[in-house]
């Protein structure tokens, strides 16, 4: 037996069964939402893991192609790696879930979410999110929740609450809110330049409808939750910490961790861990948990200072943002290329311009999303923070930074009608002591502007960091937060956007959320903060978007043909569009509507495949002129192409306007003449003249 539960949620029913399925996990859910259904589990390990001073949480989101009727494409033919949105889904669930886990808990504990079908009117990514809150409500897994995610979108200026894919993939406002009881634990947004104050009011209507979904999984959690397990505490012995006080006073250790200088911080940490260790060299169980210790002390510092004190490890002021230089072009021969620098944060961003052809095609389960024509992708090298390893490729971290600045950015560029390129940034980070992924959108926007990309208004980023105390009132605000900041305080609050309004937002805390006051104070301080960066910094590297594309970017030119003219100009398998193509050297891609770009690095080439293009695709009309070559001679006259597979016919009384026997007395295979057209003949043919072309044109 097994029990159901159902609930109405944004005008479709939510329903949950319990023990139905996967009895061996901690906690199971099967969610249907409408017809989108999403297999919920959560497990734990049994013991801590041995030998790790952090809590070692996984979230997966696996999206199954059958959900929407579909074979994976490859060799394979089933499921690989966890795409982009699996990603960047994980990452919203694991920010708001992990904080309300016990900080000494070191049991390993999976969250699992399968998209087992999809109906396009209830987005899977929000039923994992409940699912995730509510399978680990109900485990015996010790959790501090639950909490309860909302979607918010906004078309036509008004707010659609768990909006469905369409509306969320067309609509202004991709807003994500997590909360507790309380308070809001996460914001995830993807705005059209949306004001504060009206992003704030979707914040919280979405907090509003949290708590009805609060409410349901404690409902379900009274009647079928488990008693959370005992487990083994990993927390530092008083006794160590009244040890290490008595060896490093806490005057010490402010004067160690309180500098601007990262390399100088680590140095003097690494001389006290030293002393420490010498001095507790027969205590292995103190030995053991040290490093984690002195953590905690240097956090405990940081975080008096700064609360009490108003004093940052830097010197800086509460408000005040770390130097700041811009610069563009430079990396030569690149598309674009820009350097924003930030403290001892750096980021280079380099721009590359390609045809339509080059956009990335999507294989998910989104009917709407089947390619991505701009690209951004972050890069995060050991050396930017001065240490020693390998690069394996991106991780879930790359790929969620990349997202999060090209979320950032996407509302501002030009449509494809306007600039009909794919534009890919990456940004390479050359230095990092806190907020890189705000360094790469302002890099990326300056690099965008130099590659010659018309973008509607400039665009910037900040964070904001927290120190809170023991009440609500007893707090914080720090705009632009350095590493040690954001390691050792209560929140990562990244806001980007434009004069106008906010164009993304990503919230990270480690406690157990935010009052409405310190969300407002958050969004206030990052848009002063972001109209000085772009007044003040960047404004000065480049102002505006260069008028025309870099000389070494791709050249690119549209047309537009009658939708029914697209097989004239391919041709039969592609034998007329290849033939233009070889004869110019130029790229060309033509959409179902019949928009054809030309792409190349020679003015004149595309010019000349552009004028084959709109000769292939057009009528003849009594009048119209037109230059071709001379491709075949018949006793009655000639043929001549003016583009492939277009070809007309010159009578041998219309080659001169004297009389003569054989067309080859004129005219030779391969010669170049020009014709003008005379409309149609008595047997309905078009017929050309070259005689009659007006000495104006010859």
């Amino acid at each position: 037996m097994y029990k159901s539960y159902s609930l109405e949620l944004g005008g479709r029913t939510l329903s949950v069964d319990i023990g139905r399925v996967c009895a061996q996990a901690n906690g199971a859910a099967l969610l249907k939402y409408g017809e989108t259904t999403v297999l919920s589990t959560a497990t734990a390990s049994d013991k801590p893991r041995d030998g790790i001073d952090f809590f070692p949480l996984s979230v997966e989101y696996e999206e199954k192609m059958y959900s929407v009727g579909k074979i994976p494409g490859g060799f394979n033919k089933r499921e690989g790696k966890a795409s982009e949105n699996a990603v960047l889904t994980s990452r919203v669930i694991d920010r708001p879930m992990r904080p309300l886990f016990p900080k000494d808990y070191r049991n390993d504990v999976t969250l699992n979410n399968m998209v087992m079908s999809v109906d396009p009117e209830c987005r899977p990514e929000l039923v994992a999110m409940i699912g995730s809150a509510l399978a680990t409500s109900i485990s015996d897994i010790p959790f501090a929740g639950p909490c309860a995610m909302t979607q918010l979108g906004m078309v036509d200026g008004e707010f659609i609450v768990n909006p469905s894919q369409e509306q969320w993939d067309n609509g202004d406002l991709k807003l994500t809110v997590a909360s507790t009881s309380k308070k809001v634990i996460m914001i995830e947004a993807g705005a059209n330049e949306i004001p504060e104050e009206k992003m704030i009011e979707a914040i919280y209507k979405c907090h509003d409808i949290n708590q009805k979904v609060i409410e349901f999984i404690n409902m379900i959690v009274a009647e079928v939750g488990k008693e959370k397990h005992e487990y083994e505490s990993c927390a530092v012995p008083e006794e160590l910490f009244a040890a290490i006080k008595e060896i490093v006073p806490p005057s010490e250790m402010e004067e160690a961790v309180f500098t601007d200088e990262k390399q100088v911080r680590e140095e003097n940490i690494k001389d006290i861990t030293a002393r420490l260790e010498e001095a507790f060299a027969e205590n292995e169980e103190w030995l053991a948990v040290l490093p984690e210790a002195i953590y905690q002390y240097e956090k405990k510092t940081v975080r008096k200072m700064i609360l009490k004190d108003h004093k940052r490890p830097d010197g800086r002021a509460i408000e005040q943002i770390r130097p700041l230089a811009s610069e563009v072009d430079l990396i030569p021969r690149v598309h674009g290329s820009a350097m924003f620098t930030r403290g001892q944060t750096q980021i280079c961003d380099v721009v590359t311009l390609a045809p339509l052809s080059e956009v990335q095609k999507i294989d998910g389960l989104d009917a709407n999303v089947t390619s991505k024509r701009y690209m951004h992708h972050y890069n995060f090298p050991a050396y930017s923070v001065g240490e020693t390893k390998v690069s394996r490729g991106p991780g879930r971290r790359e790929i969620g930074h990349g997202a999060l600045a090209e979320r950032a950015l996407l509302p501002v560029l030009p449509s494809v009608e306007e600039f009909p390129y794919t534009i890919r940034a990456v940004s390479e980070t050359f230095e990092s002591n806190g907020s890189t992924s705000m360094a790469s959108t302002c890099a990326s926007c300056m690099a965008l502007m130099a590659a010659g990309v018309p973008i509607k208004t400039m665009v910037a980023g900040i964070s904001c960091g927290l120190v809170t105390g023991d009440t609500d009132d007893d707090f914080v605000v720090l705009t632009d937060i350095q590493g040690l900041e954001d390691f050792f305080g209560d929140m990562d609050f990244k806001v980007t956007g434009t004069h106008d309004g906010i164009t993304a937002i990503q919230m990270d805390i480690k406690i157990h959320g935010l009052t409405r006051e310190i969300v407002e104070q958050a969004i206030s301080r990052t848009r002063e903060a972001r109209l000085y960066i772009m007044d003040e910094v960047m404004s000065k590297a480049i102002a505006e978007p260069r008028k025309s594309v870099n000389e070494y970017a791709p050249k690119i030119e549209t047309i537009s043909i009658d939708p029914s003219k697209i097989g004239d100009v391919v041709g039969p398998k592609g034998k007329t569009i290849n033939e233009i193509i070889a004869r110019t050297d130029v790229k060309i891609d033509i959409s179902e509507e019949g928009n054809v770009s030309i792409c190349g690095t020679d003015g004149v080439m595309i010019n000349y495949a552009m004028e084959m293009i709109r000769i292939i695709a057009s009528d003849f009309t009594k009048g119209q002129i037109l230059t071709g070559k001379v491709t075949s001679i018949k006793e009655f006259g000639a043929f001549v192409e003016f583009a492939p597979g277009k070809e007309g016919m010159v009578h041998i009384s219309k080659i001169t306007d004297k009389r003569i026997n054989h067309v080859e007395d004129v005219l030779a295979l391969g010669d170049e003449v020009t014709v003008i057209c005379l409309g149609k003949d008595k047997m309905g043919r078009i017929s050309f003249s070259i005689k009659d072309v007006p000495e104006s044109e010859r």
